[in-house]
C-alpha cells in the first residue's frame, strides 16, 4: 500500500514507513534488521499515537518501543462475484458534510482505526434513519493493482440485526467490481459472526495475519 497505489500517503523514515497520521496509525518496515528496526523505532517515538503493523507474524518491538497489544486477523478475499447488481434502496453516498456523524459512529463502535481523514481513503456509503446515520461502510487499502479493501463497516447497536451491514458491504463490493477490482477485507480472527457474514457475501479466508501495536517504551 505505502509503496504502491497509495504511496502519496506515506511518510518515509529510512527503511520504515508510516501512513499520514491523519489517515490512521499504520506503519511498516522493510525487514527486521537493525537499520529498519531503528527507523521504525524513530517513527513510533515521534508519533502522537500508537503505530499498527499488519504482518503475517507478530512484529518484534524495536529497541526503545514496547508492544501494547497483538491480535490475530484473517485476510479475506472475494474472488467470485456473488453480488446482485440490483440497486439497494436507502443507501446514500457520504460526503464531507457527513464526517462528524461518521467519526462519531466509528469511534463509538470501533470498526478499526479512525483518523480525521480516514473517510478520504475511498467512497463511503451510509444508511440513514431519518436524519441519523445508522450504519456505514467504505474503503481503505489498495495494496496492489486490482485489489481494494472493504473497511469501516459499522452500525449503531440499536440498528443491528436489520441487515444494514450486509447491504452496505454488498454495495461497496459492487462499486469495486465496476472498477474491475477484487474486494478484500480484514477481520479479527475470533469474530465468528463477522466472518460468517463475509463468507455469505463471497469472501474466503486467504491467509492469517497479525496486528502488532507499538508505543514508545
Amino acid at each position: 500500500m505505502l509503496n504502491g497505489r497509495q504511496a502519496d500517503l506515506a511518510i518515509s523514515t529510512g527503511a520504515a514507513l508510516r501512513i499520514d497520521p491523519r489517515y490512521g496509525p499504520f506503519g511498516a518496515a522493510v525487514d527486521q534488521g537493525n537499520a529498519a528496526q531503528a527507523d521504525l523505532a524513530d517513527i513510533v517515538r515521534s508519533s502522537l499515537h500508537d503505530i499498527w503493523l499488519v504482518e503475517p507474524e507478530q512484529w518484534p518491538a524495536p529497541i526503545g518501543t514496547r508492544t501494547v497489544r497483538t491480535a490475530p486477523l484473517v485476510q479475506m478475499v472475494a474472488e467470485r462475484v456473488g453480488i446482485s447488481s440490483e440497486p439497494s434502496p436507502g443507501i446514500v453516498a457520504l460526503a464531507d458534510a457527513d464526517v462528524p456523524e461518521m467519526t462519531e459512529l466509528a469511534l463509538a463502535t470501533e470498526p478499526g482505526p479512525w483518523g480525521e481523514l480516514t473517510h478520504k481513503y475511498g467512497q463511503f456509503f451510509g444508511i440513514r434513519d431519518g436524519e441519523r446515520l445508522a450504519a456505514m461502510a467504505g474503503e481503505r487499502m489498495r495494496p496492489a493493482p486490482g485489489y481494494a479493501e472493504v473497511s469501516g463497516v459499522c452500525t449503531w447497536p440499536e440498528y443491528r440485526g436489520q441487515g444494514m451491514a450486509r447491504r452496505l458491504i454488498a454495495h461497496v463490493m459492487q462499486a469495486q467490481r465496476a472498477r474491475n477490482e477484487t474486494p478484500f477485507l480484514h477481520s479479527y480472527a475470533g469474530n465468528a459472526a463477522a466472518i460468517g457474514l463475509y463468507e455469505s457475501l463471497g469472501f474466503r479466508i486467504a491467509r492469517k495475519m497479525m496486528v502488532t501495536v507499538l508505543a514508545p517504551d
